[in-house]
């Protein structure tokens, strides 16, 4: 059999070379974006910027750290809090929702970011759903109603009685405008029908020091704060804004328990990606932070300032989320509240 020719088989093997050439490059696109898809891209790979919304110090970002610090032992990568306040923890939000949805911004959000500022002001640069991942909600603080000793009321109906008593006669304090202390306030006066005058500070702990010393006459509280000073005596304690008692004060009743139907306010905090986080990230970030909050040491300082953790998922906080916004919405309507 005569040998075929060399130019033949030269064309042959170029043909052959080509082919190959051709569905290497067609199936190379494929084999990364799977590569992709299944989570087989390094994540993370670099540091993770974590936003905090308010300045350093408060409940939220302590917990950012305390969680932050657990996430770069998990992950070999280190986990960098940014303080970004203003404008009630809009602008570090706002950063957060324009930021690239891979894995390497998180927001520790708030009521105030995602329930309260879309009702409160006019325009924060950013959808509070459309823009976000939910992760996982960190913890709930309970509110307290307090009262300056020197108030001749004991209970919360008494309290009731005495505002409805002197119109406009009784003030309330707050950490600010649009505070979960302000909304619990405004709340009050439409529940009962009752005219209460609104003295917003530039935090609640100014707040709770006017209060101690009888500038003001009562406040809604995160129990974190206020629960020092009802042991100390400086101020006495009527009821907690939310559906069940505290752990921390079982002894105290909720407001609707007081006779207030319908109240249910606490200061929650959780964490939230930019949309289009994807799915292998999301699930990584769950697992670690949900982990976290397992963790006995982290659970007793959460505790130290009156949280009560959760680490619910992803989906359970969008919903309880949804659940929040109109509830806000309808008591920032129904009370006229504005930010300052």
């Amino acid at each position: 059999m005569q040998a075929p020719p060399i130019a033949a088989l030269r064309s042959a093997a170029a043909a052959s070379m080509m082919a190959g050439a051709s569905l290497l490059a067609a199936t190379a696109p494929a084999v990364a974006a799977g590569a992709i898809a299944t989570g087989a891209a390094p994540w993370p790979s670099k540091a993770i910027r974590f936003v905090v919304p308010f300045p350093p110090g408060g409940p939220l970002d302590i917990s950012a750290r305390l969680i932050g610090s657990r996430l770069a032992e998990r992950f070999g990568q280190p986990v960098l809090v940014d303080n970004r306040p203003g404008a009630g923890g809009s602008l570090g939000a706002q950063l957060v929702a324009r930021s690239a949805g891979d894995g390497y911004t998180l927001l520790m959000g708030a009521l105030s970011t995602h329930a309260v500022n879309p009702y409160l002001y006019p325009a924060i640069g950013y959808d509070a759903v459309r823009d976000f991942t939910p992760v996982t909600l960190v913890a709930n603080v309970p509110n307290v109603l307090v009262v300056h000793p020197s108030v001749k009321a004991d209970s919360v109906q008494a309290l009731v009685a005495l505002a409805r008593a002197r119109p406009g006669g009784l003030a309330f304090a707050s950490g600010g405008s649009g505070s979960g202390g302000h909304l619990a306030g405004e709340l009050l006066k439409t529940a009962a029908k009752i005219e209460l005058v609104h003295v917003p500070y530039k935090g609640a702990a100014p707040a709770l020091a006017d209060l101690v010393g009888g500038q003001v006459p009562m406040m809604f509280d995160n129990l974190a704060s206020a629960l020092p000073q009802v042991r100390a005596g400086k101020v006495r304690a009527l009821a907690v804004t939310t559906r069940a008692r505290s752990a921390f004060l079982p002894e105290l009743p909720t407001m609707q328990e007081a006779g207030v139907s319908g109240f249910d306010i606490s200061t929650w905090f959780g964490v939230f990606a930019p949309a289009g986080l994807p799915a292998p990230i999301l699930d990584r970030l769950h697992r670690a932070i949900v982990d976290s909050l397992q963790l006995p040491e982290v659970r007793e300082r959460l505790a130290t300032f009156g949280s009560e953790p959760v680490g619910n998922t992803p989906a359970q906080f969008a919903a309880f989320i949804r659940a929040e916004q109109p509830k806000y919405a309808r008591i920032i309507r129904d009370s006229g509240a504005r930010a300052d």
